[in-house]
């Protein structure tokens, strides 16, 4: 069978290789003119089952209220930049209800926990070195009053089968020594011990390889402007040269592009743009002290890991549109990150900085799944955990589409539980 893959980012990618190891003649699009440039090139980097939870929560809109008039807020929204949100933005209010967030988080946790087994499995099997760490991640609290209700929100996650410790100051010290020199500053920490990370666009290329050794056909630099259906069927799509790339089967990956590919055919995709801001420095390779354990600060939503010899550091959820520009000021989180935790991990001089949209639905989890067509499946809207449940997500499309049980429920993943 011919199957077509729209989109070369991390999830694009793995399911091209699941739908190749299952003997299918495939055919990846890609509109940039390498694999994993965007969204794949500006994650934190983290595998991170155990942050799980649902963005949609009864706190988040007060937060995105704040946002308007106080800028240092870790989720914005700029209703000026994205005034189309509205529908969406509905769509979002609604999942922010306390039962919804726990559905919703219990949904990603799921497809996480066995996303991160299907990581595994496939760069055991294919000798992928992704300059991956499995030491565990951190998850960060300076405030002691937050540090306690933290506690309570995660036994959520903990009672759902994630493990997690809970540490002092010390005991951060002792999980992660680059922080021991400001263990004064934070309250504690929930430790995620089978948590991890790694380099995902060093994974994606390197999995691209695999995939074209076994025959799939990478087709870079061509966006694709429509879907061409005929009855119950997709039978070709169009390139913006003009082309058209036949198939048996059509799976739509494109990040937030997704919804407007889907759209031509008749398919609402329930996606949103969320930009985050990503910065990337050489590790200092004498006299610094480099963090060897992924983490996130939890009051200032800032996350950072170790690759190699650089070190990534992320912030940020700004809906703004599909816009992509930023300013010096937009990385100031950051900053105060570096200056205030890791200030002799890196070469803070000589950093890359870059602003990318993540696609988000609007309860967190993403859709899988046939939709509108017979031999359209989408696989997409993984927002700020795209490299967490890329695997996992790509293993359940291919199943479905090779007609074979899911290892996991789709329950809470395709498009009908995304009204």
């Amino acid at each position: 069978m011919k199957a077509v893959v729209i989109g070369a980012g991390v999830v694009g990618v793995t399911t091209a290789y699941y739908l190749a190891k299952s003997g299918h003649e495939v055919t990846v699009v890609e509109r940039e003119p390498k694999v994993a440039t965007l969204a794949s090139a500006g994650n934190a980097g983290l595998i991170a089952p155990s942050h799980s939870f649902s963005w949609a929560s009864p706190t988040a809109p007060m937060e995105l209220l704040r946002s308007i008039t106080i800028e240092d807020t870790a989720l914005r929204i700029n209703p000026f930049k994205a005034p189309g949100m509205a529908a969406w933005g509905l769509k979002f209010l609604r999942e922010c209800n306390a039962g919804r967030s726990v559905k919703n988080t219990l949904v990603k946790l799921r497809l996480a926990q066995y996303s991160q087994r299907m990581l595994d499995e496939i760069a055991g099997a294919e000798k992928i070195d992704y300059h991956d760490i499995h030491a565990g991640l951190l998850y960060l609290y300076r405030d002691p009053k937050r540090m306690e209700a933290a506690v309570a929100k995660w036994e959520l996650i903990r009672d759902h089968g994630q493990a997690q410790r809970i540490l002092d100051p010390d005991g951060v010290a002792e999980v992660e020594p680059a922080l021991a020199p400001v263990k004064h500053k934070l309250a504690g920490a929930i430790y995620g011990p089978t948590d991890s990370s790694g380099d995902s666009v060093k994974f994606t290329r390197d999995l691209q390889a695999v995939c074209e050794r076994m025959g799939t056909r990478f087709v870079l630099g061509k966006s694709v402007t429509r879907l061409l259906a005929k009855g119950r069927r997709i039978g070709a799509l169009a390139t913006a040269a003009g082309e058209a790339i036949g198939g048996d089967v059509f799976v739509l990956s494109a990040g937030i592009h997704s919804p407007q590919i889907a759209r031509t055919v008749g398919v609402r995709l329930p996606i949103a743009p969320a930009k985050g801001y990503s910065a990337t420095f050489p590790v200092k390779s004498d006299g610094g002290v480099v963090p060897r354990v992924g983490a996130v600060d939890e009051e200032l939503l800032v996350a950072w890991c170790r690759m190699g010899d650089r070190l990534r550091i992320t912030s940020s959820a700004e809906f703004t549109g599909y816009e992509t520009t930023y300013r010096e000021s937009d990385f100031r989180i950051i900053r105060k990150l570096a200056e205030t935790l890791l200030p002799d991990a890196a070469e803070y001089e000589h950093g890359s900085y870059r602003a990318c949209n993540r696609p988000m639905t609007p309860g967190g989890p993403p859709i899988l799944g046939t939709a509108g067509y017979d031999n359209l499946y989408i696989n997409s809207g993984h927002g700020h955990m795209g490299f967490t449940m890329a695997c996992g997500s790509s293993r359940i499309v291919a199943d479905l589409i090779n007609g074979v049980k899911t290892e996991i429920p789709v329950e809470g993943l395709t498009l009908t539980a995304h009204p």
